[in-house]
């Protein structure tokens, strides 16, 4: 299970370097903060701010939490790496955000 967690985060820092410019540094402590978020939010609602596309920041309330989600039914997505999908609890609907642009975890 470390070993896999480790990887993932490498992985992603790595995606962040070649992508989005970023230096390791910044890459690793960019990937650490999305793997700290997905696991907050597997267990509770998570408060987090992310940088929109279009430059203003957004703070949002979100969750992975199984019992916490409705059911969903109907077309399965294609995975896409590069953003952190997350159920929103002010609005009641799924969305994402680019794990490049996530500032804070509160």
């Amino acid at each position: 299970m470390k070993k896999n967690l480790l990887h993932e985060i490498m992985s992603l820092a790595w995606q962040l370097v070649k992508r989005n410019g970023f230096s390791m540094s910044e890459a690793m402590k960019c990937a650490w903060a999305n793997m700290k978020l997905k696991a907050a939010m597997k267990q509770r609602i998570v408060k987090f701010y992310f940088k929109k596309v279009d430059g203003s920041i957004r703070e949002a309330y979100g969750t992975l939490k199984e019992n916490l989600i409705p059911t969903t039914s109907g077309e399965i997505r294609k995975k896409n790496d590069t953003v952190q999908v997350y159920f929103d609890t002010e609005r009641q609907e799924y969305r994402c955000f680019k794990k490049a642009n996530l500032l804070n975890i509160a």
